[in-house]
């Protein structure tokens, strides 16, 4: 177990972690309260030249409103993330980043959802919209869930991901969590602020709270289950050559 020094230092870092990405989001949460400025007058150009574009194709809306419904929270957070959590526990006995991983979630999806609460700003108004979504509109729910879901499970696997699954994991991530807060200003349900808030809130919970938690290196054979635990199991597979042998 890290020392007592180790674990304020993580914890400090992990506060200025989150405070320095979360800034930007109190920011705009200011700007866009009083529904005035410069964050105000891009965020409905660019919503309406968004909405334009989607109600020029009804394949590209019919994409946007599926899309829409396989990222909602209830999938990821409810099926996807206790999924990935349940085989990573049994396949690779990541206990520990396991019990983590579902914390994060489950705190982040809160936090955000407490953001909307606090700023309750009104989903962007649209003459023929074509998509309607309840609730406030600032951060956005689904591009901070899709960004705390994909950095969570991210770290969560990264002791078992090999070197092309450290590339091809996170840019996948990378990718879902762009498309679906293009997605979100494509049918009109949130103002670019709100997913740039919303990814950013993600990023924040995920990355301080993995910053707060980290385990140090666990001595071999203890058994506490971070992810020593599945270097070890690699090493025992390494066949070692017989005494005497060249």
């Amino acid at each position: 177990m890290p020392t007592a020094p180790t674990r304020r230092r993580d914890l400090v870092r992990a506060a200025v972690l989150g405070t320095v990405v979360v800034l930007p989001v109190v920011a705009l949460a200011v700007a866009v309260r009083g529904e005035s400025g410069t964050v105000v007058r891009v965020d409905h150009a660019v919503v309406r030249a968004a909405t334009d574009l989607t109600r020029a194709s009804d394949g590209l809306r019919t994409v946007l409103v599926v899309w829409q419904e396989l990222f909602a929270a209830r999938w990821l957070n409810l099926l996807l993330v206790p999924a990935v959590c349940v085989w990573a526990w049994r396949r690779h006995r990541l206990r520990e980043r396991v019990w983590w991983a579902a914390a994060t979630v489950a705190v982040g999806w809160l936090l955000q959802l407490v953001a909307k609460g606090i700023v309750q700003r009104t989903r962007p108004v649209i003459e023929d919209a074509v998509a309607h979504a309840p609730g406030s509109s600032f951060p956005s729910g689904h591009a901070a869930n899709t960004t705390l879901v994909a950095v969570t499970l991210t770290l969560l696997l990264w002791p078992v991901l090999g070197r092309r699954g450290r590339v091809v994991v996170p840019l996948t991530g990378g990718v879902l969590v762009v498309l679906t807060a293009a997605d979100r200003v494509l049918l009109g349900v949130h103002h670019p602020s709100d997913v740039v808030a919303g990814v950013l809130l993600g990023l924040a919970v995920a990355g301080a709270s993995y910053v707060g938690w980290r385990r140090g290196p666990t001595p071999h054979g203890t058994g506490t289950g971070t992810e020593d635990e599945a270097t070890h199991d690699a090493a025992r597979d390494i066949p070692h050559p017989a005494p005497g042998s060249s």
